[in-house]
């Protein structure tokens, strides 16, 4: 059994230190709102006041927060990770960031004595209840190997592609992909439901054939009922739309599926739905129509 640090207990966080915690791991927990990780504590995790204070406890140390600037700062605060870790510790972040960024913690880590990989997820709330998500590693092949253990318990497709850093261009990759699945589906069944047709119906006919996806089958249904509660926030997705559009034009690589997504998701969070669920989408299309 490993001491754990898992810093950031939100919508994935929360459930995937569950399986650490279920596990029978001693588990060290921080978030910014300390209501969010009550029921890992009532579970018998360990409360952090910093990220620092619950790094300093474990051998292996796993994030998942919002956006670069709070991997930023949990990682290199003076009360951060890196202050904080003792030699020999394993660091993984599976906060969606930025590619340059992992390279720099892995960087900082290395002069410290620490390991660290960069291992976003793909899977959504229900992926991280069930624990079946996917984690796209980057990093030591070392490291890697000792944290795979700990992967295995949150997720059921764990592929190592690289250095530090190519775990988030895989991530990147992912998003790309669900940028145009999210819209193709919001445009079938509003076209369904503006041509008069009951749109439920039509995703019974299409979902299972070669238009349905993933997000077709998870989130149409939420959105028909009205459900826009975040799976995974909308200001989030628009994040990594923005971290993947900055890779492209880094690499000269056009990408205009991801642009005309960004451009309608910045609509979306323009209304005041950024803290809804990806599939707040389908509400603009049917706002129009």
């Amino acid at each position: 059994m490993a001491s754990i640090a898992f810093i950031g207990t939100g919508v994935m966080g929360r459930s995937m230190a569950g399986h650490l915690l279920k596990a029978g791991h001693t588990l060290h927990v921080h978030n910014r709102t300390p209501a969010k990780a009550q029921p890992l504590l009532d579970a018998g995790a360990h409360w952090h006041a910093t990220p620092g204070s619950a790094a300093a406890k474990a051998d292996f140390v796993f994030t998942i927060v919002g956006f670069p600037q709070d991997v930023e700062e949990t990682y290199f605060n003076p009360t951060g990770v890196l202050a904080a870790a003792k030699p020999g510790t394993v660091l993984v972040d599976m906060t969606t960031s930025s590619p340059a960024l992992a390279r720099r913690i892995a960087a900082a880590a290395a002069t410290k004595g620490l390991a660290a990989l960069d291992a976003p997820v793909t899977g959504g709330d229900v992926g991280a209840r069930e624990a079946r998500l996917s984690i796209m590693v980057g990093g030591d092949e070392t490291a890697f190997a000792h944290a795979r253990p700990f992967f295995d318990l949150m997720g059921r497709i764990i592929v190592h592609h690289g250095g530090p850093g190519c775990g988030q261009l895989c991530k990147l990759a992912n998003q790309i992909g669900i940028a145009s699945v999210m819209m193709s589906w919001c445009e079938a069944l509003a076209f369904g439901q503006s041509a008069g047709l009951d749109p439920a119906r039509v995703l019974e006919s299409i979902g299972g054939g070669a238009a349905g996806s993933v997000g077709m089958t998870v989130l149409a249904p939420r959105a028909l009922k009205g459900d826009f509660a975040p799976g995974f926030y909308v200001k989030h997705f628009l994040k990594d739309l923005r971290l993947a559009l900055e890779a492209a034009e880094a690499m000269s690589l056009d990408l205009p599926g991801t642009k005309q997504a960004k451009k309608l998701y910045d609509q979306v969070a323009a209304r005041g739905w950024e803290d809804a669920g990806t599939q707040a989408l389908f509400r603009l299309y049917t706002e129009r129509a």
